[in-house]
């Protein structure tokens, strides 16, 4: 099984939406967040009076998260943003790298991965959905150990789905995998040493 998507690099919209990206999250922003939880108004008056303290929120309703590691995250989030259709919000949050998906994804994306043939080569994701809850970042920069890569900005952020996440993530694989097979065949074949001695053994009984 192979996913393909068409690449958006050439795409006004796609170039100004790279260009607004921000790591500080806007009242817009916050306002979409808060929509995940119970009582949305609650969670942003907390926000208002603590805006850099984290909050939990709850999954599968305005989103799904796909935590994955973060030099692997940060290879998806280059194919997203340089070849693919875009990310939503991104964050990090102890050392993992928390991509903000479409609900739904968290169940789909593990079986899509199942049916594909790098799915092997892909460090495998924790999604979180429905019955989950995540730790996100403040909502001003912190300095600790979470913060924002790419910040929620408005009230209805495009969200990538979980056909675009296999799609990036097949892609990473790829890519990793032919950069390890490059590396082993230079271990293989050592550059030779020029002041070795070379023997003739063809004439070996």
């Amino acid at each position: 099984m192979t996913t393909t998507l068409t690449p958006n690099s050439g795409c006004p919209a796609l170039e100004s939406a790279r260009v607004a990206q921000t790591t500080q999250v806007t009242p817009e922003g916050a306002a979409w967040l808060a929509s995940a939880s119970a009582y949305p108004q609650s969670t942003l008056s907390l926000w208002r009076q603590r805006p850099s303290a984290p909050a939990v929120l709850p999954c599968g309703t305005a989103f799904d998260i796909v935590n994955v590691p973060a030099v692997f995250g940060r290879r998806l989030l280059d194919l997203l943003w340089g070849e693919g259709p875009g990310s939503g919000p991104v964050a990090v949050h102890r050392g993992r790298m928390l991509l903000f998906a479409a609900p739904g994804t968290a169940q789909r994306l593990p079986a899509l991965l199942d049916w594909e043939e790098w799915g092997d080569s892909v460090p495998a994701p924790i999604c979180h959905g429905r019955g989950d809850a995540v730790t996100v970042p403040a909502l001003v920069p912190p300095t600790g150990p979470s913060r924002w890569l790419v910040a929620p900005d408005t009230r209805s952020p495009w969200l990538p789905g979980p056909e675009a996440l296999l799609w990036a993530c097949v892609r990473a694989a790829r890519a990793t995998s032919t950069a390890s097979a490059a590396d082993l065949r230079v271990s293989i074949f050592p550059s030779a040493d020029r002041d070795a001695n070379v023997y003739d053994v063809s004439r070996r009984r």
